[in-house]
């Protein structure tokens, strides 16, 4: 009775244990169970994302030092105007390209719209200004051989006594000073040519018209001078393509304007 006893209870631990064997494959070769490791697809589609992400973020632009995104091309730098108008401030144009022929321009006088005007000090002289007339629009243009040029007190009420320069005589030839786009016509005008004494201490302003045959006197500007500034028998000179050729024109001017 003992031994029956005995192997019955022998099989059934044997069976318990296949039981138990059985239930351990099947979780480990079902779907169900278990944590899968990242296989070839997985990888190859994180990949991807993460190429994309890169492209995505340098695709538009490229990041400086501190990280903000910057685009390609350059920026056109524009003169504006240090003036100031009676009749308010002038305007300045931001089209690029046109007719940019000498022949088109002494046809086409210069609006204030389409230039900008500043004054400086040259540098290396004490008594010199350089006035600088910028073509902002997209066609050439013509201005008259000189700008018109007075100086005076920016709180007279009345600017009969104004000082003008003189200027270069005998001119002839093309019948305007052409300024083709996005360039200068430079003009310098020596407020105290002998640096002589006795030159006149009153006069705070240069007053500048670009073009003093076509533009209306409404259009002129007004640039203040220094405190120390000190005027006698001022000269200026015609428009030149550099402010060394503007410089050798003014110092043949020998006729009121």
């Amino acid at each position: 009775m003992r031994t029956i006893h005995s192997r019955k209870r022998t099989a059934a631990l044997g069976a318990a244990v296949t039981a138990v064997l059985a239930l351990a494959l099947t979780a480990c070769s079902g779907d169900g169970g278990g944590t899968k490791s990242a296989g070839p697809a997985d990888n190859a589609a994180k990949s991807a994302a993460s190429a994309g992400a890169s492209q995505q973020s340098g695709s538009d632009g490229s990041s400086d030092s501190s990280g903000t995104a910057t685009t390609g091309g350059s920026a056109e730098k524009v003169t504006s105007s240090t003036g100031t108008s009676k009749s308010g401030a002038t305007k300045t144009g931001t089209t690029t390209g046109g007719n940019t022929s000498d022949s088109y321009a002494y046809k086409h006088p210069c609006t204030s719209e389409n230039l900008s005007v500043r004054v400086y000090a040259r540098e290396g002289s004490a008594t010199q200004q350089v006035i600088e007339v910028n073509n902002t629009g997209a066609n050439a243009c013509g201005l008259s051989y000189f700008p018109r040029v007075s100086l005076g007190s920016a709180s007279a009420q009345d600017h009969s006594g104004d000082v003008t320069p003189l200027v270069p005589g005998g001119l002839g030839g093309a019948p305007a000073y052409p300024v083709k786009p996005k360039t200068a016509a430079i003009a310098v005008i020596d407020l105290n040519p002998s640096g002589a004494d006795g030159a006149l201490t009153w006069i705070n302003e240069l007053n500048v018209l670009a073009d003093g045959d076509h533009m209306p006197n409404a259009e002129q500007l007004n640039f203040p001078l220094g405190p120390d500034v000190k005027v006698l028998d001022p000269k200026l000179g015609l428009y030149s393509g550099t402010i060394a050729d503007a410089v050798s024109s003014m110092k043949q001017a020998d006729s009121k304007s």
